[in-house]
């Protein structure tokens, strides 16, 4: 008898610390019955449905994913073939489960009577992490570039434009447009250079607790008064935000550009409109070189314009330096954007969705911030 309840006490025991595995792994974890319907779901799944178990157990797949979705034609290869199946970058975009639902997917079959397990890996913001992860070795790139372009250059055109300084005191009138074309030209790329010479500051910035919205309202404020005075600006602001840890002025120099830009992109449309947005959302983590520590990057604030949106061949590349379509721009306001906000312990990622571009910045509440190294561990998710 005593054998019996200790044997029970372990199936208890083992069926707890199963449960307390799948809980704690950082994937979606959904078993599918052979009718469809969802039987266990771990918490990632319940966060990537926007569901709780319990609500879960009383649904089917088919209650969240479109009819024609890939994800079924996998479940049915996996059941006739009784062998697991991977597939990689699979849409599940749908009205239930939202927008840029982009994942990979392993399915293999559980026991004897047409069960499924499904296990997702969410890709795209994974994609965007690597994204940024490339964004702020482009910056480190042009850190090493401004250096070496303050000695290397500044120094001789100081000495040309010195000489040509000299020779429009005895020339001609002619002779003398030349050399004031030969010092506005100096000038204009010593300009260049000191611009790129901000990525090059590696001094600790000095941040504090920041309320974003005052930041966002001093931008408009500025745009109104100035590039975009004809352009219509909304707001939608969540009250009860948390303060960020930031930096004031770079944080207004970091939405100046992105107004800015936003404003050339709408341009003279007649219905442009230019939307600011903050929100808290719960659940991305960054993972931090040489520790275990772990950033939470749960506020979210984005730049929103109904323009022409950013062509499909340089959205790779957006953050990259000297990367731009205006015909006399540098490219480097949104390497200098990536550098700041990646000081900051934050991301920053562009999309194109319905009409409207979308700058999104994440960033970490005031009391999670923690110092990160130029190199970072390769990032992951976690609620």
């Amino acid at each position: 008898m005593n054998s019996v309840i200790g044997n029970g006490r372990q199936r208890l025991g083992a069926e707890a610390v199963a449960l307390q595995v799948l809980n704690a792994i950082q994937n979606p974890v959904v078993l599918i019955e052979q009718d469809g319907r969802i039987s266990y779901t771990n918490w990632e799944a319940e966060v990537f449905f926007g569901a709780s178990a319990s609500h879960l157990s009383r649904k089917t797949l088919s209650d969240f994913i479109p009819f024609d979705s890939p994800l079924l034609a996998l479940i049915a290869q996996v059941r006739e073939r009784r062998a697991p199946v991977n597939e990689y970058r699979v849409d599940l975009s749908s009205p239930r489960l939202g927008q840029d639902k982009l994942v990979d997917i392993y399915v293999a079959p559980v026991g004897e009577e047409g069960g499924v397990v499904l296990v997702f890996q969410v890709r795209s913001m994974a994609d965007k992490i690597d994204r940024q992860l490339v964004h702020r070795a482009a910056a480190r790139s042009v850190t090493g570039l401004a250096s070496m372009l303050a000695h290397e250059i500044k120094n001789p055109l100081s000495g040309i434009r010195g000489a040509a300084q000299l020779l429009e005191t005895n020339a001609s009138d002619d002779d003398r447009a030349l050399t004031r074309l030969i010092c506005d030209e100096s000038d204009r790329i010593v300009s260049l250079v000191d611009r790129m010479e901000v990525f090059s500051d590696e001094r600790p910035i000095d941040r504090v607790p920041l309320n974003i919205h005052s930041v966002l309202d001093h931008v408009k404020a500025v745009a109104k008064a100035g590039f975009a005075r004809d352009i219509k600006i909304t707001e939608e602001y969540d009250p009860s935000l948390p303060q960020v840890f930031a930096n004031r002025d770079q944080m207004v120099q970091v939405f100046l550009n992105l107004v800015k830009n936003a404003c050339e992109a709408v341009g003279d449309k007649p219905d442009g409109e230019i939307t600011l947005t903050s929100a808290y959302r719960p659940g991305i983590r960054m993972s931090v070189a040489g520790t275990r520590e772990k950033i939470s990057l749960p506020l979210e604030f984005c730049v929103q314009d109904n323009g022409p949106g950013v062509p499909a061949d340089l959205m790779p590349h957006l953050f990259d330096p000297f990367i731009t379509t205006k015909p006399n721009g540098t490219g480097l306001g949104l390497a200098l954007v990536a550098k700041i906000i990646g000081g900051h312990g934050g991301i920053i990622e562009c999309e194109n969705m319905n009409g409207r571009t979308t700058f999104r910045i994440l960033m970490p509440v005031s009391k999670d911030v923690l110092p990160l190294p130029p190199e970072m561990a390769s990032p992951n998710m976690d609620t």
